[in-house]
């Protein structure tokens, strides 16, 4: 609890005291409005004030305003009780709603206490604590067990672990070794780290988190603009009804006007907006609080609104269902073994740095003896041709794709294989075997394919730039609906615009997406959803979500998140314009008093406020 809920509480406890008294006394003592006034002033001396401030701001008709007017006048024609009761519950109502907001801003500010307060730079070989701003790229800096990584970098040296729950919603602690690439914002947990620094601050991982934190609140949701709109008109409207129901009943039918004045203050505590003003918004940002606990980061709570109705889902391929790693899935000799044909492949591409050589030698897994190599000679987009010192013998072998087989006149046998590269391996004209290194498919993209069908997503479609074949072969594989390959970054614009016209009424279509390639349709979708961890800075420029975990499964939690989200905005709606409308009705025609106005009010927001803060608590199975 805040220092100033604490304040609150003191102020609360002190008015019903003396309400409590007030009440007893009433009708025993002529001083029993002393106890009152105290009451009154302990709980709501500073609500006047505040309609005056809103005045001069150009703010007439807030909450503050109405309890204000209907307190007054209610201590005007001597309804002293109901004018203290107000008060006293309006403040506990407020007191429930600073309360709520609180709890639903704690998921997000855990966010912002990501944000590195120094960093420990060496320079001239002596450790300085400096500001991350004074950090340039190629710096090398140390972080201490217990410190929070300031800049995005990669570790030259030591190991350990580090705690990125903030950042991805993880909390397994992530191992790192030398050569692995840091994010700014995890926390360092056990031993000390000197990390090379990669990017600028502005440019960093943490620094791109907390633009995307502090945007969010200013990309609203329909409902909420709806509710800011229809409160700007509701208001002034139920203070001229107030202000006729008041005065018009006396004049043409008779009767007193201190029942139809307190009628119309009744009225006007009834007619506050602040279930609404509040409750919709609080909603949105624990939807928001309850995504980012979950590695999930939206960009403004209208996209949580779009992901609610979410009937198309477009997928690249590369990087986002498949690792973008390329790995030995098959190993087919024709002569000798595995291992052997294994060995040749790895030494025919000792001098190669391109990924499928990479995922060869990796496969391999042994030490490479580089005196074993002779002269090497490199045909780009055919292979390599390498004299190898084997076993004492030197022998000529070759390995590369088709087109150098073709060109020694070696026959191959045909390969089946479509969901990968081959590369062929020969000893001078006699042909050994083919090996295949396929890019592999994200360990948790089979589970996100099955989350979002049970979701209702109605078509899963898959967009890449490798061969038509490959892209089909992967999207049969995983059950997408519908896949095009062969595409330029230009082509996929192209076909997600089609997809655009012809999706259902009523839905919305996001394009998940990780490459710099993919900005621009990230962009052109409904909702562009990044990537975010192994994502390009353009993509997750270009995204309205960024997903921090890497992990297609979490589409699934994004549209749970949503849909709840959106129901108990609907709930709150529905709830408080139907019990205000039906109080209002029996206040105006005399079978509510004001205590039924007060919980009309006071009653209704609690409820709606709580109800909201359910937005921030989720759960898979939700």
């Amino acid at each position: 609890m805040t220092k100033k809920q604490k304040k609150m509480v003191i102020r609360l406890i002190t008015s019903a005291v003396f309400f409590a008294i007030g009440m007893v006394l009433e009708g025993k003592t002529s001083w029993y409005l002393i106890p009152f006034i105290i009451s009154y002033l302990a709980a709501g001396y500073d609500v006047p004030i505040r309609a005056i401030r809103s005045m001069r701001n150009g703010q007439l008709f807030d909450e503050n305003f109405l309890m204000s007017i209907a307190t007054f006048g209610a201590i005007a024609i001597g309804a002293m009780e109901e004018a203290v009761g107000v008060m006293l519950f309006y403040q506990i109502g407020e007191l429930f709603n600073d309360y709520a907001v609180n709890k639903s801003r704690k998921s997000i500010t855990e966010l912002m206490d990501i944000n590195p307060e120094y960093a420990n730079l060496i320079r001239d070989g002596k450790e300085e604590k400096v500001d991350p701003y004074e950090v340039e790229e190629g710096d090398i800096i140390v972080v201490k067990p217990g410190e929070k990584v300031p800049l995005d970098g990669v570790l030259i040296k030591g190991a350990g672990e580090l705690d990125t729950k903030a950042l991805t919603g993880e909390s397994m602690p992530a191992e790192v070794k030398e050569g692995d690439d840091i994010i700014s914002g995890s926390i360092n947990l056990n031993s000390v780290l000197e990390i090379q620094v990669t990017k600028l601050f502005d440019d960093s991982t943490v620094a791109k988190i907390l633009e995307l934190v502090e945007n969010a609140s200013s990309r609203k949701a329909k409902a909420e603009t709806f509710i800011t709109r229809f409160a700007r008109v509701y208001t002034p409207v139920v203070v001229v009804l107030a202000l006729l129901l008041a005065v018009i009943p006396p004049l043409l039918f008779g009767g007193s006007w201190n029942t139809w004045i307190y009628r119309a203050l009744s009225f006007l505590v009834v007619s506050c907006p602040c279930a609404l003003v509040i409750s919709v918004p609080l909603s949105f940002f624990g939807g928001l609080g309850a995504a980012s606990s979950q590695g999930i980061l939206l960009k403004g709570s209208n996209y949580l609104e779009s992901m609610a109705s979410l009937g198309t889902v477009v997928f690249d391929k590369t990087g986002t269902l498949t690792t973008g790693k390329f790995k030995v899935t098959d190993i087919d000799p024709v002569q000798g073994s595995k291992e052997e044909l294994l060995k040749l492949a790895a030494y025919g591409e000792f001098h190669s740095n391109h990924p499928i050589a990479i995922s060869v030698k990796e496969a391999y897994g042994e030490p490479l003896d580089k005196a074993m190599i002779g002269t090497v000679e490199e045909t780009p987009g055919y292979g390599i041709r390498s004299e190898l010192l084997l076993d004492g013998e030197t022998r000529e072998i070759s390995v590369g794709n088709m087109r150098l087989m073709e060109q020694l006149q070696i026959s191959v046998p045909e390969n089946q294989a479509v969901m990968g590269t081959t590369l062929y391996v020969a000893e001078e004209t006699t042909y050994l075997g083919s090996i295949t290194i396929s890019d592999t498919v994200r360990e948790d993209v089979p589970m996100a394919i099955k989350g979002l069908k049970a979701a209702g997503v109605k078509k899963l479609v898959m967009l890449t730039g490798d061969k038509p074949e490959v892209g089909q072969a992967v999207g049969k594989a995983l059950g997408l609906d519908e896949v095009y390959g062969g595409l330029l970054p230009g082509d996929k614009v192209g076909k997600v615009e089609e997809l655009l016209k012809n999706k259902a009424e009523g839905t919305m279509l996001a394009f998940v997406g990780d490459g710099i390639n993919d900005a621009p349709v990230l962009a052109r979708a409904d909702v562009g959803i990044a990537m975010g961890g192994i994502g390009s800075d353009a993509a997750v420029e270009a995204a309205d979500i960024v997903i921090m975990t890497d992990e297609p499964s979490k589409l699934t939690d994004i549209i749970l998140i949503a849909r709840k989200t959106m129901k108990i905005v609907k709930q709150n709606i529905v709830f408080a314009i139907g019990v205000k409308v039906i109080i209002l009705i029996l206040t105006a025609l005399g079978f509510a008093s004001m205590w039924a106005a007060v919980f009309g009010d006071v009653g209704v927001s609690v409820l709606a406020i709580l109800n909201a803060v359910r937005a921030l608590k989720y759960k898979l199975k939700d």
